[in-house]
């Protein structure tokens, strides 16, 4: 028994020191586990191409009219905007490869047509059945992805990215939340086409098929119960493009999208927008990582009264040319209308790095690890953040706002002020200057502001890269995946959840005694297949510490590779 728990160490320890030489095997390799060819000998297929596509009016794109099945057979090119109708299933087996195409150039010039930007977009009533494994991840990513690891992480915005858009709350009127106007312009922000009806950001068109919500003036209701299908060990990868002027995709944008969908396991990588974004809604997400993005890590917006555990956000290194934003971007309502609901996820364990940037860009009025704002609400319990230049950020200033109350009010507990509806308790804050401001100002903090964060709130601030076990300290060449430093994302000894608010059994949330998105004992949710792991970005996290060459198997393979290393030194 002795020698078996020995061995096993040392395969763990040859595991970290031999990823490295061949860390592109499981992406060339994608879905061997469940029997699918190398992905470089798959032939392509447009899906454009595919039966019943019917082109839709107004836009670069059209319907998969009778939906459709993807395997492994094939890799498919994301050539246009194509449109999953109500009624009908996109079904995507697991192994299987999308690849957003990128936007051809606007004739006679260098710049690319922003119309003519590939995404895949579930409409109201259609449904997504992308349900791969944990060794058989399902990838959407860039054409020009050759899927052998190489493609840099620097390469963002390449494709528009994956919306899902469905029927569930979000709190838009048409005044001042609208009316819609396509392309922009003085109404720029305003996605509202009637009450309870918004067009999804990044979309410049009037067409149904970009519409989320439902019609309130015309009698319709809401359905917090609604499903648009299943996500569950997906990657997506280098979306974000810019599909009208001024305005982009995220890398996955859920808009009334209801709590009957399942999305579990997800991670998106290098997003020139947010990773993930909430229009409104109830969906409940667990299990998401968002890596190398260059905007927010989480943003939530419009009433998002879903659940989240499990969060792992990182970003890229502090350069010039990278974004400065937030973890978690908190609004409730960008055009400032007081409207109810607010927004109120409840949001357990997350691990949120920052790149220590200080300035900021056009596009930033805060660079925190949490930035709430529009009057958002919340609860965000047990994790870790690290290295943001802002810690907990509330914006107070009421401004042009119909109302009396700002974020802050929402959270502070002074006497007469507001009703606490956005809770940020038990959370540990690593290396960030300033743990709390208010207006972005740490000078603007009151005495009783810090009683309640660090005291009754049982936050804690942990000055410079100190916290046992645990370092956010990494470099990156983003053009060559090449992590020179990692970080470490397991503080060992775990962090006391003691008289902290538990995760309810509820049968959504997990049982986690400790602070952050990993546990201290090693176990680690991230796929062998995800990107995270195949890049090794971070120490500590091992999925499967015996699948050495990442195929998703323990086999004869691994061994091959383990047995001339063996009695080597393995830092």
């Amino acid at each position: 028994m002795k020698k078996n728990q020995h061995f096993r160490k040392v395969i763990a320890a040859a595991t970290l020191a031999l990823t490295a030489i061949s860390p592109s095997f499981a992406q060339s390799n994608l879905g061997s586990a469940c029997g699918c060819p190398p992905v470089a000998s798959r032939p392509d297929v447009l899906l454009s191409s595919l039966t019943g596509f019917t082109a839709v009016s107004g836009t670069y794109g059209g319907e998969l009219t009778q939906g459709a099945v993807l395997t492994c057979a094939n890799n498919y090119i994301i050539d246009q905007k194509i449109y999953i109708p109500s009624g009908k299933t996109l079904t995507i087996n697991p192994g299987t490869v999308l690849k957003g195409r990128v936007a051809p150039f606007i004739s006679g010039t260098t710049t690319v047509d922003p119309a003519k930007a590939s995404a895949l977009t579930i409409e109201k009533g259609g449904k997504i059945m992308a349900e791969g494994t944990a060794d058989c991840q399902i990838v959407f990513t860039a054409e020009a992805d050759p899927m052998d690891g190489s493609y840099a992480i620097a390469n963002k915005g390449m494709w528009g990215g994956v919306v899902i858009l469905g029927k569930a709350t979000n709190n838009l009127t048409l005044s001042p939340n609208g009316p819609f106007v396509a392309g922009g312009g003085a109404s720029a922000g305003k996605l509202c086409v009637a009450n309870g009806l918004g067009t999804m950001e990044g979309f410049a068109t009037s067409n149904t098929q970009d519409q989320f919500g439902v019609n309130l003036t015309l009698g319709e209701t809401f359905d917090d119960n609604d499903n648009s299908g299943i996500l569950k060990y997906v990657s997506i990868r280098h979306a974000g493009a810019i599909l009208s002027v001024g305005s982009e995709l995220n890398g996955l944008s859920l808009a009334s999208v209801g709590r009957g969908t399942t999305i579990d396991h997800l991670e998106i990588i290098s997003s020139a927008d947010d990773n993930i974004e909430f229009f409104g809604g109830t969906v409940n997400v667990r299990y998401v990582a968002g890596l190398f993005g260059n905007d927010d890590m989480f943003d939530y917006d419009l009433g998002w009264s879903g659940k989240a555990q499990f969060l792992f956000g990182m970003k890229t290194d502090n350069t010039a040319s990278v974004d400065s934003d937030n973890g978690f971007e908190a609004d409730s309502d960008d055009q400032k209308s007081n409207n109810s609901p607010r927004s109120i996820p409840v949001i357990y364990n997350a691990t949120i790095v920052g790149n220590d940037k200080t300035v900021l860009t056009s596009d930033n009025s805060s660079i925190a690890a949490i930035n709430a704002k529009e009057l958002t609400g919340g609860e965000i319990y047990n994790s870790v953040f690290a290295n943001f230049k802002n810690g907990f950020n509330m914006v107070k200033s009421v401004g042009t706002r119909t109302g009396g109350y700002e974020a802050y009010h929402n959270w502070t507990n002074t006497s007469g002020v507001g009703t606490p509806i956005l809770k940020v308790k038990c959370n540990t804050f690593v290396g960030v200057t300033n743990p709390i401001t208010v207006g972005s100002s740490a000078a603007s903090v009151l005495a009783v502001d810090t009683v309640q964060f660090k005291q009754t709130d049982m936050n804690t601030v942990i000055a410079g890269n100190t916290l046992p076990g645990f370092s956010y300290a990494f470099t990156v060449n983003n053009n060559t995946n090449t992590f020179s430093v990692k970080n470490d994302l397991v503080p060992n000894p775990a962090l006391s959840v003691s008289g902290c608010p538990v995760p309810p059994a509820d049968g959504f949330f997990r049982a986690a005694n400790y602070r952050g998105a990993f546990e201290s004992n090693g176990n680690n949710w991230l796929s062998d297949w995800s990107y995270t792991q195949i890049l090794g970005a971070t120490q500590g996290l091992v999925a499967c510490p015996t699948d050495i060459n990442k195929d998703g198997i323990t086999n004869i393979d691994d061994f091959l590779i383990f047995a001339p290393a063996f009695g080597t030194s393995c830092n």
